[in-house]
């Protein structure tokens, strides 16, 4: 077409999508081609600016490596990661949270009440749950895969010093639908700022940091997978999360259990830890696919 506008551009280039294209993917690029050329028409982006925005990207890019990706991180202060998450949400399920730049895939299996802390210190924190149905009935075998920082706030592929799949585990649910397993408090950090993300947050007057977390990806057949995280309820940056991760549902407390309580079997540290610990519980409940 020869006498493309500023008015036209968007039918122009919905006019040049195949007959064979998926529905979906007309639908999709339909709403973002005419979202983002109202915008650029509505905001009156000049050469800079768009120049500006492509030089991040193609840093993005550059940043990006096997540990680090900073699209996801880029989409996570946006908002746009939990927006993906709230609309996919069900309510009657727990809600889904952001998955983060950090997981670490194949992470070993390991036994119902194995230990996270070994040598790093910290007060031992016993986890326990539940994977359930939205009817409440338990999901047996479930798989519960689990990550977190270390006391020094770093994940495991940010930080030399730790193992790859250090305080990670992958779990299966007893016939109950039950999980447990130690570990110490995970502790409030900030996501990577030695890049395009963080010269966002700075033009924009925004911090890095997140409240502390457990990362949780639960699977079972014939159910949603569900990716989310736990909070506590006393961390000061819960009402500040700069991924907007935190959900109602999602936030739990930590309990404090007085010293010669620890349970005397069922886990790796029994009959090891004669202090005062806390203990956290987290129920999972995953929707049926038919639902």
């Amino acid at each position: 077409m020869r006498n493309v506008t500023s008015e036209n551009i968007t039918d122009t280039f919905l006019s040049y999508l195949g007959p064979n294209t998926n529905p979906r993917l007309k639908e999709v690029l339909t709403n973002l081609s005419s979202h983002l050329h109202n915008f650029v028409r509505e905001t009156k982006i000049t050469h800079d600016e768009w120049q500006q925005a492509l030089e991040l990207l193609k840093w993005a890019g550059d940043i990006t490596d096997e540990e680090r990706n900073e699209f996801v991180l880029l989409s996570d202060v946006l908002g746009v990661s939990s927006l993906v998450d709230m609309i996919n949400s069900h309510p009657e399920a727990t809600s889904s949270s952001v998955l983060g730049p950090f997981h670490v895939s194949n992470a070993p299996d390991m036994p119902l009440g194995a230990d996270f802390k070994r040598h790093y210190p910290g007060q031992v924190v016993l986890v326990e749950g539940y994977v359930k149905d939205t009817r409440g009935n338990p999901i047996p075998g479930a798989k519960i895969d689990i990550w977190q920082t270390a006391p020094n706030g770093k994940y495991s592929s940010q930080d030399e010093e730790q193992d790859i799949y250090s305080f990670h585990g992958l779990f299966t649910a007893d016939e109950n639908g039950y999980y447990a397993f130690t570990t110490v408090r995970p502790v409030s950090y900030t996501v990577p700022s030695d890049g395009p993300v963080g010269k966002l947050l700075d033009a924009t007057g925004r911090h890095p940091w997140r409240p502390s977390h457990l990362h949780y990806i639960v699977k079972a057949p014939g159910y949603r997978s569900l990716v989310t995280e736990v909070f506590p309820d006393d961390d000061p940056y819960l009402d500040q999360d700069t991924v907007f991760g935190v959900r109602e549902d999602l936030v739990i407390s930590y309990q404090e259990q007085p010293a010669g309580t620890f349970p005397k079997d069922g886990f790796e540290l029994s009959g090891k830890v004669d202090d005062s610990y806390s203990r956290l519980n987290f129920d999972a409940i995953l929707l049926n696919t038919d639902e």
